[in-house]
């Protein structure tokens, strides 16, 4: 009886292994299914921009290439034009990476290479929590706090001193470019600054001893550091980028919201995802919903080859690191 039991349970592992090779059949499985997750992933992403791009189908018949680079939105006369809201979303993006990457740096620098062991963690917790705040408690802070504080002083100040310059000439009215810049620098820092944090903690500590062995200086190593870790400090700066471009509510909030291209940082601006939030309950005709929708489809692949582009440098410096 034990012997017809044997050779039933050798035949029946027999006949797995035909069926599903030399693998375990609970891997097979487990592998199969996580592989079918990340593949409904893929289709979402494809299922998302291909209903965009139906819902889009009567601007883009209508209007064409020229939706990019016509500079009139008017919903009453049922023109649209989306370059003056690329400009505010390029704008506002890049010169709010230009504010917080150097702050992001010098805190992920402080953070991995200088700050001692008590302080680091209460630190890089405080900078993680920055980039979990609800985007709309940043509109809310930029309304009551921030806009007032531009409008009676910032703008006055720069206007008196540069006001020579097209960038600080106009009414100070503190709602407009300028607040969007300075609440999306304060939204990307602690994003660009946490993962470049990561980036320098990946390096190998030997390069820093053998740094310091050779007779470098503490700021000499954190150069050398520094130039292993670029590329993906640059990747974590593309990821800031793609929430810069992304981020609708704090934004909107304080940007002003006019389809305006103006070289002042005073006057007000549009960013696509702020049009999107603002007019989209307003579109009563098929064509204005369209035109949304036909924005909405810009800014979804704007951000994915950003955020494609970041990943791809984030995980070739992680491969360049792991290989010495």
């Amino acid at each position: 009886m034990q012997a017809n039991t044997k050779q039933t349970e050798h035949k029946r592992n027999i006949f797995l292994k035909k069926i599903f090779g030399s693998q375990n059949f609970g891997d097979l499985i487990f592998e199969r299914l996580t592989l079918l997750f990340a593949v409904f992933v893929f289709l979402l992403v494809i299922l998302m921009g291909y209903e965009m791009y139906i819902g889009s189908k009567i601007s883009i018949e209508k209007f064409g290439w020229s939706f990019l680079t016509n500079s009139v939105w008017d919903p009453v006369q049922e023109i649209y034009g989306a370059l003056p809201i690329i400009y505010g979303t390029v704008v506002s993006s890049f010169l709010a990476l230009i504010l917080s990457v150097p702050l992001s740096i010098g805190i992920a620098i402080f953070l991995s290479e200088l700050s001692p062991g008590w302080l680091e963690k209460p630190l890089s917790f405080l900078v993680e929590l920055l980039a979990g705040i609800p985007s709309v408690v940043y509109g809310l802070w930029g309304i009551f706090v921030l806009v007032p504080w531009i409008r009676n002083d910032v703008e006055p100040f720069l206007s008196e001193r540069l006001g020579f310059l097209p960038f600080f000439r106009g009414a100070p009215y503190g709602f407009g470019m300028l607040a969007a810049v300075l609440i999306l620098s304060i939204m990307v820092l602690p994003i660009v600054a946490s993962i470049s944090r990561d980036i320098l903690k990946s390096v190998p500590q030997s390069q820093r001893e053998a740094a310091l062995a050779l007779g470098a200086t503490r700021w000499q190593s954190t150069k050398i550091v520094l130039k292993d870790a670029r590329s993906g400090i640059f990747g974590a700066t593309m990821l800031g980028l793609g929430r810069a471009v992304g981020e609708t509510m704090a934004v909107t909030m304080v940007i002003g919201n006019r389809a305006l291209i103006s070289p002042s940082l005073f006057d007000p601006a549009y960013t696509m995802a702020s049009v999107i939030a603002n007019e989209f309950s307003e579109a009563t005709s098929d064509m204005y919903l369209s035109a949304l929708i036909q924005l909405a489809l810009v800014l979804f692949v704007i951000t994915i080859f950003i955020n494609a582009f970041a990943k791809l440098l984030v995980w070739s410096m992680e491969r360049k690191l792991g290989t010495r």
